[in-house]
């Protein structure tokens, strides 16, 4: 290397100008147009499939079923089917399965949303055969043995409840989803200690609803870095015995319409205060309740700044900065054939009653016009960003692509979604904004009721 006191200053710097404008052949990050970020599809045997080989030396393998809390047969069924994940199968032990992922230095992992459950793990690369024939055992050869339920299964679920119970903003979140949809996607993510699901949990009934749950149009494989060709070989060998379809002596898992509600609920508690204000939103893309206007409402209320050293730029966190013990943010909670917009407020009393109201004074704004077209620019821009970094997300792009491959045979393409959002006009914006004051709201409320507002004092219909 040539040392730097002997090179002049003017061939320094034409050595300089030479790198800062050599052109880059490094390999780029692809753009959203590029299609690199989307998914390959197929159907083996029945089942479905989708692979993104993104180069690397690991693998994410995920089976998403339809078998969250909407569709589970009796309470404490989503959550108990998760719990048995990577249980004792007619094959191997549940340590046999434990030790054998840690030699492999492999992650599992197992949880289910209101819609899904989705079992996985995360490997190298090379061991995608062996993960493929272990996520095949866990969906056709769980035993399902009685002492596993009651001394592993159902004590954890205990426990979980306490934590559930101490957390006001999870509080809410379900109680709203529950004001809003009743049945269905109103069930509560977990059992609470008001649900007595050791009246329903039952090993047999679960193993019954597992049969159900995992027929092959009730589910669908997802990888992130795997060759397409080589994961629809090893499905059809590790996924043979899968079901073709539910058996004709259980009840069949159910896909009635979401009907929203709308309404109010409070709930007394001392560990904190919260209060979610909710309204219809969008469904996901793939379900064909898309509304991209929504998402751009979404980003443009915001309430939390993404930027360091800044207050944010959305409508929310400008105008409840006054309110410094009060934390707000939005988000459209999107489902198959629904979605819930939600406001959450956390924090201190009285400063989540002045936030709650400048909320609804806000939504009046945006509805009447009375909003920045940079505002609106800012918000279709990270509407778009946020909904792309989620979907490039390997984890969260998992149960999206799965659930679009059982919902609609058709994963969640990044392309479309952009698109959509790109097209958000202001006028869509408004108009989405002034449906929502216009019907009903849904309104959740837990902590010191006596200071919390209740829906009526802050200018909104339930």
């Amino acid at each position: 290397m040539i040392p730097r006191t002997s090179v002049p200053r003017a061939a320094r710097g034409v050595l300089r100008f030479q790198c800062i404008n050599k052109p880059n052949n490094r390999r780029t990050l692809a753009s959203q147009k590029s299609g690199a970020f989307n998914y390959k599809t197929g159907e083996v045997n029945g089942i479905k499939f989708a692979s993104r080989d993104i180069p690397g030396p690991t693998t994410q393998l995920a089976v998403v079923a339809r078998a969250g809390t909407r569709f589970q047969l009796y309470p404490g069924f989503a959550e108990g089917l998760e719990k048995f994940a990577f249980k004792s199968t007619t094959k191997r032990s549940s340590l046999r399965i434990t030790r054998e992922a840690e030699l492999l230095g492999a992650e599992l992992f197992a949880y289910h949303s209101r819609e899904n459950l989705v079992i996985g793990a995360k490997f190298l690369r090379e061991d995608l055969p062996y993960f493929t024939e272990l996520l095949g055992e866990v969906v056709s050869k769980t035993k399902f043995l009685r002492h596993e339920l009651h001394e592993e299964v159902i004590p954890i679920i205990k426990l979980q409840r306490k934590g559930i119970l101490a957390n006001t903003a999870d509080m809410a979140i379900n109680s709203a989803h529950g004001v809003a949809f009743h049945r269905g996607l109103g069930t509560t993510l977990h059992p609470t200690s008001s649900v007595p699901i050791t009246k329903y949990l039952q090993e047999d009934d679960l193993r019954d609803f597992s049969r159900a749950a995992y027929a092959k149009p009730n589910f669908a494989v997802v990888a992130n870095g795997a060759s397409h060709d080589e994961l629809s070989k090893w499905i059809a060998e590790f996924f043979s015995d899968s079901p073709s379809a539910p058996p004709k002596d259980l009840p069949p898992i159910e896909v009635k319409p979401t009907k929203y509600y709308g309404g109010e609920e409070r709930i007394a508690h001392d560990g904190g205060n919260d209060m979610v204000i909710g309204f219809p939103g969008s469904g996901s893309y793939t379900g064909g309740h898309y509304d991209p206007a929504i998402a751009v409402l979404s980003s443009l209320l915001g309430g939390q700044s993404y930027i360091k050293w800044s207050p944010g730029y959305s409508l929310l966190a400008r105008a409840t900065a006054a309110q410094t013990q009060a934390h707000v943010s939005t988000r459209n909670i999107s489902y198959s054939d629904a979605g819930l917009l939600t406001i959450s407020v956390g924090g201190n009393a009285r400063h989540i009653r002045e936030a709650s109201e400048a909320i609804v004074e806000i939504l009046k704004a945006i509805s009447g016009g009375d909003i920045a077209k940079d505002d609106i620019k800012k918000a279709v821009a990270y509407a778009k960003f946020r909904t792309l970094s989620a979907g490039e997300n390997t984890s969260t792009g998992l149960e999206m692509t799965g659930a679009g491959l059982v919902q609609s045979g058709k994963p969640s393409q990044l392309d479309g979604i952009a698109e959509a959002i790109d097209g958000v006009t202001e006028g869509a914006v408004k108009k989405a904004a002034a449906s929502l004051l216009e019907g009903k709201a849904t309104v959740s409320t837990v902590g010191d009721l006596f200071v919390l507002p209740f829906a009526e004092e802050i200018g909104l219909h339930v």
